[in-house]
């Protein structure tokens, strides 16, 4: 089967890709069809989250395996679009370069039959240009205008530590 997706640059200008590629292309190589396909070359760190509709990031699947000690990441050489992108789940975010923050949501339009005699990946459709700089983008953590220091200073005065109900003989 061939997958038809939607790639579109998270800006406020339209700027998107629609490449049709095989379901069992592994997500290595469907980054290296993404990155060439917005002119990017590729030696950037990147990642694919699985998303809910709402376009929440879900788990990770890394490019490379930078995690330390014993604990498993999820990689795009091992896992196939067809792993991840099917008719109940089609939606991913991929984020190329974690200093820039390029953010680009893909999602599954079509699953379709194979055509003779045409080679995938095919990039079917290119709408926009890639702006020179990544959007910017705003964290949830960036919204700690409203944090209230009175309020919080009755959990950092040290000075008051009897009132925490600390037992210095706990051992």
């Amino acid at each position: 089967m061939i997958y038809r997706f939607r790639i579109i640059l998270d800006t406020e200008e339209d700027v998107f890709r629609d490449i049709e590629i095989e379901q069992d292309t592994t997500l290595e190589q469907f980054h290296n069809v993404i990155t060439q396909s917005f002119g990017f070359d590729g030696t950037e760190m990147a990642s694919f989250y699985v998303s809910d509709e709402q376009w929440n990031q879900g788990e990770e699947i890394s490019l490379f395996d930078m995690s330390e000690g014993g604990s498993s990441v999820r990689l795009m050489n091992e896992t196939t679009l067809s792993d991840v992108a099917h008719k109940d789940s089609t939606r991913l975010i991929y984020v190329y370069d974690f200093l820039s923050m390029w953010t680009f949501m893909v999602e599954l339009a079509e699953i379709a039959e194979y055509e003779s005699g045409r080679e995938y990946p095919n990039i079917m459709y290119i709408h926009g240009q890639l702006p020179d700089q990544a959007p910017e983008k705003e964290f949830k953590a960036d919204q700690l205008d409203s944090f209230d220091e009175d309020e919080n200073q009755k959990f950092t005065d040290l000075d008051e530590y009897e009132d925490l109900g600390f037992d210095e003989n706990w051992n």
